[in-house]
């Protein structure tokens, strides 16, 4: 059979969960375990947390394409030259993935919790439309995990579940804060003093938990109020709803 006849390959992106392998689903570990392909995203440098969650699953004589990002937090996200950086290196990715799969290879791309939650994974799907089959697998997102540590409900009834991300104006923080019922935040890091004043400005302060980890072996769940002046990479805050229930 030749290239121009053979079937494409599939581009499965595939989610991972919040970081704990036994949280990955049936699917999920089926697809990885008998890759002969795995990508996954990285900051240059690093190992890349995908690629540490599935690690022993992976098969001996898999081929790794791991996929550097370009810039993280070197450039303010409203610099154009981000999104251009940004733009060409998905770009990049998407013709490589694109190869693989034309020549009738399978490729099983790492995606931390969910891929279509706030993932890069759906830069790389969008542009995959209409040049090679495309597969999704989700996962369960990292928020699900860290309210789960809090070993409470997070919604109840009809509460109304806000996600915001940290990066937001400290005005349009206060904003959604005060018109819903349970709250997750998430990309905290250096917006931290930011969101601090913004949960005193709603007067939520008190209501307020921070789970760091969520799911991993070093979790750890405080109230937010006990948070010093940094927190790590892996932290969310939640604030749960008190709504209708029999």
């Amino acid at each position: 059979m030749s290239l121009a006849t053979m079937p494409p390959g599939t581009i499965h992106g595939v989610g991972l969960g919040p970081g704990s392998q036994d949280l990955m689903s049936v699917r999920a570990d089926r697809l990885i375990r008998g890759a002969s392909h795995v990508a996954y995203f990285r900051k240059q440098g690093r190992r890349g947390h995908a690629r540490s969650i599935v690690e022993g699953l992976l098969a001996r004589d898999v081929i790794e394409l791991p996929m550097e990002y370009p810039v993280t937090t070197e450039i303010p996200v409203d610099d154009p030259r981000y999104n251009e950086l940004l733009a060409a290196f998905y770009d990049k990715q998407v013709a490589q993935l694109s190869e693989i799969a034309g020549a009738g290879q399978d490729v099983v791309v790492l995606c931390e919790g969910d891929p279509f939650f706030y993932g890069s994974f759906m830069h790389l799907y969008t542009r995959l439309q209409g040049r090679v089959p495309v597969a999704v697998v989700p996962g369960i997102t990292g928020m699900s995990a860290a309210w789960t540590a809090t070993g409470r409900p997070v919604t109840w009834g009809d509460d109304v579940l806000t996600v915001l991300m940290g990066t937001l104006p400290e005005a349009a923080l206060v904003e959604r804060m005060t018109q819903t019922d349970a709250l997750v935040v998430m990309k905290i890091g250096r917006n931290l003093d930011k969101l601090r004043r913004a949960l005193v400005r709603a007067g939520r302060d008190d209501e307020a938990w921070l789970i760091e980890y969520a799911a991993m072996p070093q979790e750890r769940i405080r109230p937010f109020r006990e948070v010093g002046d940094s927190v790590p990479y892996f932290s969310i805050l939640v604030i749960h709803g008190n709504g209708r229930r029999p």
